[in-house]
């Protein structure tokens, strides 16, 4: 890897700056999950953010059966009537579904361990002799450590991702209001409703809706491009949801927040090296769904508990085993073959006419719920990913078999490797 170029200026090296076992850079759940595992094995964490600690900002929901046990107390609302519209009648998923409460998240994660926390934008990082690493920021402050995990997101800072034939985006447009007319039934929350109420909504590029019922007269409702490359612009998917929602005479008598999210979905598994990165730094986003902090809640303490072995054991000042114990823990060879399959599933997607995506997910929820919850999960197993998607195959219509034929035939190596995972 290379280090990032750095300009030089004069260092600004507190008392404060001693040695860390661990700098964990990006102050998001995922980042901070991280530092409390990491802190939790008696290691010395310090964690830099650009913004001072606060709840985390976007919303975040969740599958309860997946959430880990630790972080169950954090789930702000829970709803049993969750459906997926891809035709004119609701198909119930029977499946319960969590909106976390963000400020209570924080409070779980803060609660585990103790560890450091400081203000700061780092621009960079360079390697010593020794093997140690000293993180560089913007204002001229240096922090070493022996060991630099890069949880900054999505423009992962140090180690950036890699994305086959260019960034696939998830883009969605959304807010949180008050409505004199219920949006969506009552009680409910819609994963994905694809029905088209407005002409806006016709032709052209397919966007569904994903909302909640907060409570009372106030809704959560977002206008989701699932992926598209290029990503849907925030203007386009306003002016959609609006549409929908005059359509169906709700549209919001008050608008409390506002919501504009995009993200790459398409990271392949990522090439090991001496900076270890977390979250969607590291490919942590499942590329159908667009999940993943319950990912990186569930993979914090195992990644934790490698690093703190490799950093006990070290033969050097650095953390360049540590690095590598982590890669192994958060993407084993089982991973990265899944990933591939997962790759398919983009390329089919993208291949897919948008009239065709209802009938698509029509298909897929209509599975066992078993194959698409497992489908979904970021720790399914290559195989079961294959055979699940060879199902879906032989149960869809020609107008999204082709598709997917010709996802295959674009993308021979990955194709290849999903069959054969699921002949074995």
């Amino acid at each position: 890897m290379t280090p990032a170029p750095l300009p030089s200026p004069a260092p600004k090296r507190s008392a404060a700056a001693r040695l860390r076992d661990v700098i964990v850079i990006g102050g998001g759940p995922s980042g901070t999950a991280l530092a409390a595992e990491l802190a939790a094995q008696d290691l010395d964490v310090l964690q830099l953010s650009p913004q001072p600690r606060a709840p985390f900002a976007p919303t975040y929901g969740a599958w309860w059966d997946e959430l880990p046990e630790g972080v169950r107390g954090a789930a702000g609302q829970v709803w049993s009537d969750v459906r997926v519209y891809t035709g004119a009648a609701p198909t119930p998923l029977l499946r319960p579904y969590v909106r976390l409460d963000n400020a209570a998240l924080l409070a779980q994660l803060l609660a585990r361990a103790d560890w450091s926390w400081q203000a700061g934008t780092v621009r960079g990082a360079e390697r010593r002799a020794d093997g140690t690493w000293t993180a560089h920021g913007t204002g001229g402050e240096t922090w070493p450590a022996r060991l630099l995990v890069d949880a900054s997101g999505h423009g992962a800072l140090i180690a950036p991702a890699r994305f086959p034939g260019g960034p696939a985006l998830q883009t969605a447009s959304g807010l949180i209001g008050r409505f004199a007319r219920p949006p969506i039934a009552p009680g409910s929350m819609v994963w994905m409703d694809y029905r088209t109420p407005a002409p806006e909504l016709r032709g052209g590029e397919a966007t569904f809706l994903y909302a909640m019922h907060l409570g009372e007269d106030r809704y959560f409702v977002e206008e989701t491009s699932l992926i598209a490359r290029p990503g849907l612009t925030e203007g386009r998917l306003r002016a959609r949801l609006l549409a929908r929602l005059e359509a169906q005479g709700t549209p919001p008598l008050t608008v409390e927040e506002q919501e504009w999210v995009a993200f790459p979905m398409n990271a392949a598994a990522p090439v090991p090296g001496p900076v270890l990165a977390f979250g969607a730094a590291a490919g942590g986003v499942h590329p159908i769904s667009g999940f993943q902090l319950v990912g990186a809640l569930r993979a914090a303490p195992g990644v934790a508990r490698a690093v703190a072995g490799a950093l006990a054991g070290g033969r050097s000042a650095g953390g360049e085993d540590a690095a590598g114990a982590g890669w192994a823990a958060l993407w084993p060879p089982g991973s990265r073959a899944a990933r591939e399959v997962h790759l398919l599933g983009v390329e089919a997607l993208l291949t897919l006419p948008a009239h065709e995506l209802p009938e698509f997910f029509r298909v897929f929820f209509e599975l066992p719920r078993e194959h698409w919850t497992a489908f979904l999960d970021p720790r399914t197993d290559a195989r079961t990913l294959a055979r699940t998607m060879l199902r879906m195959f032989a149960h869809a219509p020609n107008g999204v078999r082709v598709p997917l034929v010709r996802a295959a035939l674009a993308t021979p190596r990955s194709s290849g490797r999903a069959l054969l995972g699921a002949a074995r």
